[in-house]
């Protein structure tokens, strides 16, 4: 079809006219399809969308004639008043009588009539996107199209990057035209075939593993829209270790536009562990619904007290709606790569680079964010930048310092996000199907085991060097796994060096000040000594659920 628009475009400049010029009666063209694209530019060019009208036949011609009209040619017929709909659908056709006709002779397709005169209003340049039958997208675009939504790039962003590159004026379609393409191409990929291979391996899944759950949601057409699976030790790796979660929704596989969403936690090892994994046909908070509501549902609607995920609008809603009671906090590894986007110019100014990390990562309560927060703002006068106004209005999200009471395991988030892309950057091979790429998560969830059954026989068979001579320590390297006694024993070993000194004792509570040396931060740490109760305004326990330094200063002098 390019190409005969070329052949018009060529005619166009050949006779040195623009279209509405050489459009009349007694012009040739040499298919039914240059004749309908001849048409369809000159009516774009002056405002108006056509449709195929009759076509007539004789006993020696399949088509003797052949008219096109305007799209607001005629009226519809009058339905059934009483007839329950819906909705009503907006009347569009106003009579109009332009239109144009081809008499074909031997193969030749001749202008025989034309009438140009139109009772409606015909579109401005701006509305002309709007026009339907000139709605369309080219093949280039399409391409671009597909290889940015294969590099994880949103289709919404992509639209956005072609209506900037070739100017909004000369776009051809919208952005609903963008989506519903890509709808096609996922349509067209996922054939029964592939959609029956991923339901057989379930079903063996589930014969081989009574604990297997899956949920497979199809959308009005019938057509595979989501899935989510876990196998029976992912559900016990969450009764154990699923109080907080990352979600992420970065990974997109190539051949098949569909969202890869693992659900990931952390294990006592400290290593990462999985909990499930979706495939999402869109990022709708229609499809993030189905999805926590599913999980929930798998894993026994345990509520979850942390969960991160990006800073997806959908998504935060649906969190609100099935995850009420979890404290959601979003991802900082997605949050500072959009900052180096918004500030790649500002970042090679090290004391910018230095105030924006200290509000990020280095206030430790409400009171030193805001005041770090506000510093950086009128320093570098950035009172008018929306992306960070968004931002601040997030904080409690995001920020460590609003959240340091509630506990999360201390992980960054951005760890687990890092760990996770070096595990599933292969689905982003176009090459593979679905069924396998559901294999090669499989593969890596019994890699990631592995991992964790050789840390437990470690843990088993042998013990940390130099606890003998500390009670603490060989006390805490038989509860705690070789990774947590490593950090355990750091805290213990800087502890040795803090300044500690008592200011209240009211009642058996004393309350101390703890210091590092060439350090003016205060820590403040109570304890209860009848009861051997102790806590300090760092909060380590509570996030982390390890005794901080501060903590063991204090634990020191009794």
């Amino acid at each position: 079809m390019e190409t005969n628009q070329d052949e018009i475009v060529h005619l166009v400049e050949k006779q040195d006219n623009s279209i509405e010029e050489i459009i009349k009666v007694g012009l040739k063209v040499h298919s039914e399809e240059e004749a309908y694209n001849l048409y369809n530019q000159f009516a774009l060019s002056k405002g108006f969308s056509i449709r195929r009208g009759n076509k007539r036949r004789s006993m020696t011609e399949p088509i003797r004639q052949r008219e096109f009209l305007c799209s607001k040619s005629g009226y519809h017929e009058h339905e059934d008043i009483g007839k329950v709909k819906k909705f009503n659908r907006l009347e569009t056709r106003t009579g109009c009588q332009a239109k144009i006709r081809f008499t074909i002779e031997k193969g030749v397709w001749v202008v025989s009539y034309f009438n140009d005169y139109h009772n409606h209003h015909l579109a401005t340049s701006e509305e002309r996107i709007n026009l339907r039958s000139g709605r369309k997208i080219l093949d280039g675009h399409r391409d671009v199209i597909r290889s940015m939504v294969a590099a994880g790039i949103k289709q919404t962003s992509s639209y956005s990057f072609l209506k900037k590159e070739i100017g909004f004026e000369n776009i051809t379609f919208t952005k609903r035209d963008c989506h519903n393409f890509l709808r096609i191409e996922r349509e067209k990929l996922i054939e029964a075939g592939d959609v029956q291979s991923i339901f057989n391996f379930f079903k063996y899944k589930q014969a081989e593993d009574p604990m297997f759950f899956y949920s497979m949601q199809v959308d009005q057409d019938n057509r595979l829209a989501n899935f989510f699976w876990r196998d029976g030790r992912s559900k016990l790796d969450c009764d154990c270790f699923g109080d907080v979660f990352v979600f992420d929704t970065t990974y997109r596989t190539n051949k098949y536009n569909l969202v890869c969403a693992p659900f990931v936690g952390i294990n006592n090892h400290w290593n990462t562990v999985l909990f499930g994994c979706a495939f999402l046909s869109n990022e709708t908070t229609e499809s993030f619904t189905w999805l926590f509501e599913t999980f929930l549902e798998a894993m026994g609607h345990r509520q979850l007290k942390s969960i991160f995920t990006d800073q997806d609008q959908a998504m935060m809603k649906a969190v609100e709606i099935f995850l009420p009671e979890s404290y959601h906090r979003l991802c900082m590894w997605h949050i500072s790569n959009n900052a180096k986007q918004h500030f790649a110019s500002r970042f090679v100014n090290t004391e910018f680079k230095a105030q924006f990390n200290k509000c990020f990562y280095g206030c430790e309560n409400e009171t030193e964010f805001e005041s770090s927060w506000a510093t950086m703002i009128e320093n570098f006068e950035l009172q008018d930048h929306a992306w960070l106004k968004r931002l601040y209005e997030l904080r409690e999200k995001w920020c460590p310092a609003f959240s340091i009471d509630i506990f999360s395991a201390r992980i960054r988030s951005s760890q687990r996000s890092e760990s996770m892309n070096s595990i599933l950057h292969q689905i982003m091979n176009c090459s593979l199907s679905l069924i396998q790429v559901i294999q090669h998560y499989e593969e890596k969830a019994k890699e990631f085991r592995q991992i964790e059954l050789n840390q437990d026989f470690r843990c088993k068979n042998g013990a940390p060097n130099k606890v003998n001579g500390c009670g603490i320590l060989k006390h805490a390297s038989n509860v705690y796994t070789l990774a947590m006694f490593k950090r355990f024993e750091e805290e213990l070993m800087d502890c040795i060096s803090l300044n500690c000194v008592e200011f209240s004792n009211i009642e058996n509570i004393s309350l101390y000040h703890v210091t590092e040396d060439g350090r003016e931060r205060i820590y403040y740490v109570e304890f209860d000594v009848p009861n051997s109760i102790v806590s300090c305004s760092c909060n380590m326990f509570e996030s982390l659920g390890l005794l901080c330094r501060h903590a063991l200063r204090v634990y020191c002098l009794m």
